[in-house]
């Protein structure tokens, strides 16, 4: 249970913990998907983090040591704080956009590239496709509501100004780095099967019939096939991710558990 009084910059504490706030939330912002995004201005940005460190510093100086200060380390540890926050639902999006760019490869789209609207990059037209489908399907979901609680909840796991076991952090965030081609592996799966079973088919008609021109028929085939695929598999890659919490408070949790634990 949170407990946490009104905004009070003038208290005790308050302006530490205001800072210290303001860091972490910064750090959310900084890799979250839709916060992170850089067709939003700087300035719209920059008040949101303020509003949203206003807004949580009650919580924060509730749960804050008492020695907490403000230090280069300190402001580091936060951010890294709030980045590992914005990192699993990051992950996600990412493993349906790495789907969406091993898709390309294999059915022959890869070189169809269009200018993506959140990250101002060029990328594959079916990455981009599950990258925006990831991104809807978290917002319908209340996934911007979802971290910002999860951030408000790792005042008190992780309280602001506290000891932080960062090796221990990193260690785990790159191997839950892992999970973005993993993931993106099993949204490709069925579609490469798809393309694989018609990749064969035709390379035995090659042998029954040398008279066709199987090159000039692999193409067009391998794209029909996959794209028909790819439509029966979004319902599939849809349902997964509205659920997506579910993987999103596990990943969270092994996060925050590692920067929690303390060195022997």
């Amino acid at each position: 249970m949170i407990v946490a009084t009104g905004f009070d910059l003038l208290a005790p504490g308050a302006a530490t913990a205001f800072v210290l706030t303001l860091a972490r939330v910064g750090g959310l912002v900084l890799i979250a998907p839709v916060y992170s995004a850089r067709i939003i201005p700087a300035p719209a940005k920059t008040a949101l983090v303020l509003l949203l460190a206003v807004l949580l510093q009650p919580v924060a100086r509730a749960h804050m040591p008492a020695d907490a200060t403000i230090t280069p380390a300190s402001i580091v540890g936060e951010t890294v704080v709030g980045l590992v926050v914005g990192l699993g639902a990051a992950l996600l999006v990412a493993a349906a956009e790495a789907a969406g760019e091993l898709l390309s490869l294999q059915i022959g789209l890869s070189g169809a590239a269009l200018l993506d609207p959140l990250s101002l990059q060029q990328s594959t037209v079916l990455g981009q496709f599950l990258q925006l489908l990831a991104v809807t399907l978290l917002l319908a979901g209340n996934g911007h509501l979802v971290m910002l609680d999860a951030l408000a909840g790792t005042l008190q796991r992780l309280p602001a100004g506290g000891t932080l076991n960062l090796p221990a952090g990193a260690q785990e965030t790159v191997a839950l780095g892992s999970q973005i081609f993993v993931l993106g592996f099993k949204f490709a799966s069925p579609v490469i099967a798809v393309v694989m079973v018609a990749n064969v088919s035709l390379a035995v008609l090659s042998r029954a019939a040398p008279q066709l021109n199987i090159l000039q028929l692999a193409f067009p085939v391998q794209i029909a096939f996959g794209l028909a695929a790819l439509t029966l598999s979004v319902p599939v890659i849809a349902a997964w991710f509205m659920g997506w919490d579910l993987t999103y408070a596990a990943s969270l949790t092994r996060l925050v558990n590692a920067l929690a634990a303390r060195s022997p």
